[in-house]
């Protein structure tokens, strides 16, 4: 890669450069300027969290003290999404910021009734999982020679309430299908080195995300310090179509330049065409969507998207895009399952998020009515929360009395099997209800609701 690396200011640098009248006035939150400068130079902190810093001074510093890859948004049918913002090659050292989204393709070479099966099989696949939407975020319309139809096509996708994207390398053909679907703001996927004027300006003029590529990262290095000095930071690099390895050799060396070397030509997040790499091979497919996800790809094109694809990779996604330093938590509050109502048994279950989707999902299954009860316990498991004295007989009782009883008739309690040992005490805090011990594992609910009902 050619270049002049383009370095963030150090700890030092933003000292020097913060009001000194007010120094060390704490009202940033910590307790000098030093340690303060010292955090925003190593992204922990926000510069904006010092209200006497002038304008002037934070536009110096505004692009020095953001992350060294852009965050961008980008439209996804009546939603937002975000790409890039990272600040660390491996999750286990901070966190990841912007989840991978995926496309599925319609091609203009498509019959009609190959572009509907295409549309009908993609959408089907449209769960929750964990308090998170699992779906296709954007549909990918590839080009051909046909114009007519790849407008048309456009069109089409920019209705499924979904993000678009427009692979062409076509300025031309690229601006007459914005100039259809402008309002959905797609993502112009086609820029490279002998076009990117036109496509920066028609990107610039609609407000839209630019897919830049090349041939070699040299090539693609060179293209983007170009848009650059046009102007346009709003990018996204595609990593190429060429072949498997290139692909993901230029995923991760653009993604080391920007994050290990603060090379902010590269600080842009990644499109990762893997139709494009294995069109014919749907088994590939899947392989590489995983690979990209884990190896850095922000957009992910695949030619179709159904369960099969979907419940391994979304699985995969939403644990890579957890924060690994907090639990995930499902919200407090009562659960109706399977049509539930006030006369319907109580499950009491921990807050932590895996233990909400096993035992609700258990639960489901039996088709019998009841309500699951989730309880603060600070995001953990259930023996983890009771050893560290967050899921008791007192806040349990506190919780059933506070938020249950009210809105609940019914009084009977089932406790999960592996606190067991609450129940005597959990009884006299509760003399209202009949507390039953519940099983151990939740694969074992199904059978155990019955006799309850």
């Amino acid at each position: 890669m050619r270049g002049k690396q383009k370095m963030a200011l150090k700890g030092i640098d933003i000292f020097k450069l913060l009001p000194k009248e007010h120094a060390n006035c704490k009202a940033c939150g910590f307790p000098a300027c030093m340690p303060f400068a010292m955090k925003v130079a190593a992204g922990g902190a926000e510069i904006t969290k010092c209200p006497h810093i002038s304008a002037d001074v934070l536009d110096k510093l505004a692009e020095s003290t953001a992350p060294p890859m852009k965050s961008l948004t980008v439209k996804i049918g009546d939603q937002e999404g975000k790409l890039g913002g990272e600040t660390v090659l491996f999750r286990h050292e901070k966190t990841f910021v912007s989840k991978t989204l995926y496309a599925f393709s319609i091609c203009a070479g498509y019959s009609d009734a190959e572009v509907e099966a295409a549309i009908s099989a993609s959408a089907a696949v449209d769960y929750a999982r964990i308090g998170e939407r699992m779906y296709a975020e954007f549909v990918n319309v590839y080009a051909d020679e046909d114009d007519a139809k790849f407008v048309e096509l456009a069109k089409k996708a920019s209705a499924l309430n979904r993000g678009v994207i427009l692979t062409t390398s076509d300025p031309a053909l690229a601006a007459k299908a914005v100039a259809e679907i402008k309002d959905a703001k797609p993502v112009l996927n086609g820029a490279n080195a002998s076009n990117y004027e036109e496509f920066s300006k028609l990107a610039s003029d609609n407000g839209l995300l630019l897919g830049v590529g090349g041939e070699t990262l040299d090539e693609l290095y060179d293209t983007v310090e170009k848009l650059e000095k046009l102007g346009n930071k709003n990018l996204i690099l595609n990593v190429g179509t060429k072949d498997i390895r290139s692909a993901f050799e230029f995923t991760v060396q653009i993604r080391r330049a920007a994050l290990m070397n603060n090379d902010r030509t590269f600080g842009y997040p990644t499109i990762v065409d893997v139709a494009a790499l294995a069109w014919d091979n749907e088994p590939l497919q899947a392989a590489l969507a995983a690979l990209f996800t884990v190896k850095y790809g922000s957009i992910v094109i695949l030619r179709t998207m159904d369960y099969a694809k979907a419940l391994p990779l979304y699985g995969l996604r939403q644990n890579l895009f957890t924060d690994p330093q907090k639990p995930m938590r499902q919200e407090v509050g009562i659960y109706p399952l399977n049509k539930a109502d006030e006369n319907a048994p109580v499950f009491i279950t921990v807050d932590f998020a895996l233990t909400y989707f096993v035992v609700s999902g258990e639960l489901e299954r039996s088709g019998m009515p009841c309500n699951l009860c989730i309880c603060d316990a600070g995001g953990y498991s259930v023996l983890t929360a009771w050893a560290a004295g967050k899921f008791g007989a007192s806040s349990i009782a506190k919780f059933v009395t506070e938020q249950v009883e009210p809105k609940i008739k019914n009084r009977k309690l089932v406790l999960p099997g592996k606190v067991a040992v609450l129940k005597g005490e959990l009884q006299d805090k509760l003399p209202d209800w009949e507390v039953i011990v519940g099983p151990n594992e939740a694969v074992s609910l199904v059978n155990f609701v019955k006799s309850v009902a």
